[in-house]
């Protein structure tokens, strides 16, 4: 004779209460300080899932001068501005690996970079959230990456780690057309070629400045380049390219590959809106 299942014991709802309330009562710790970052509440739970968690939003920056006058008419690179935005993203990304390590930090994720070109400076600013793993023991070298904290612990499950960020530049003048060419070419359709041969030249200096980057840094790879190109307002004779990304490396003894998950959402449905509800 089977006997049934004891019934589940129902929780006491006042000793729950009890509980809560006595907590909330205990003094705050003064040795211990609250964890802000910029990562959602799904990503934060990510990086406990691989053991990591977040710290504190960080900030680096860095500003170079740009001597005067050189963004006058000339021919090739523009060299001083070339130097001054790699003096300042340099600066940037060393601060933030300071502030990073001086919060108890052992890495920056989701990096949102800002970088201005202006006439007589160069300004570098990086913004993210400082992530430690749970276990001190696993503490990697620190490291900052513009990939998201749910990028981030994709690449910690398939056996790749972050080193740092990466950037290459070049500032380019634009040859000048001969003033036949410009007038017969004033009323016409023609491609601009001067324009082309000087975006391309930035642009294979600034690439082989980044790959050069994440060499020096012994990674395997560049992950989430982005890439910012075109005239300044200020020299539209002059054509500027700046690209940064995430450089990677594997850890692992081979590269493990991710199943993919099904997910289906138990979110109420989006009600869809009716102009035809409208009324005057």
């Amino acid at each position: 004779m089977t006997h049934p299942a004891p019934a589940p014991k129902r929780p006491d709802v006042r000793q729950e209460v009890r509980k809560a309330a006595e907590l909330l009562s205990r003094p705050h710790n003064p040795g211990g300080r609250g964890v802000t970052s910029d990562l959602s509440v799904d990503e934060v739970l990510l990086l406990h899932s691989v053991e990591w968690e977040p710290v504190d939003l960080v900030f680096g920056s860095g500003l170079a001068s740009v001597p005067a006058g050189v963004w006058t008419w000339g021919q090739g690179e523009i060299g001083p501005a070339s130097e001054s935005h790699a003096m300042a993203f340099r600066a940037a990304a060393n601060r933030l690996a300071s502030e990073c390590t001086r919060v108890g930090g052992h890495g920056v994720v989701g990096v949102h970079v800002e970088a201005e070109v202006h006439r007589l400076h160069i300004d570098v600013e990086l913004v993210g959230t400082a992530v430690r793993p749970v276990r001190a023991g696993n503490a990697p070298q620190v490291f900052s990456s513009d990939l998201s904290a749910r990028d981030f612990v994709l690449l910690v499950q398939a056996g790749w780690m972050p080193l740092g960020l990466a950037f290459g530049a070049s500032f380019t003048y634009v040859p000048r057309r001969g003033v036949g060419t410009t007038i017969r070419q004033k009323a016409q359709n023609v491609e601009l070629t001067n324009f082309t041969e000087a975006m391309y030249s930035a642009r294979e200096a600034a690439m082989a400045r980044l790959q050069d980057f994440g060499l020096s840094l012994g990674a395997h790879g560049l992950v989430d380049a982005t890439v910012s190109e075109g005239p300044m307002a200020f020299a539209r004779h002059a054509i500027g390219f700046t690209a940064w990304a995430t450089a990677v490396k594997m850890v692992a003894d081979e590269h493990r590959r991710l199943a993919p998950q099904v997910v289906l959402p138990l979110d109420d449905a989006v009600v869809q809106f009716e102009a035809t509800s409208l009324r005057d």
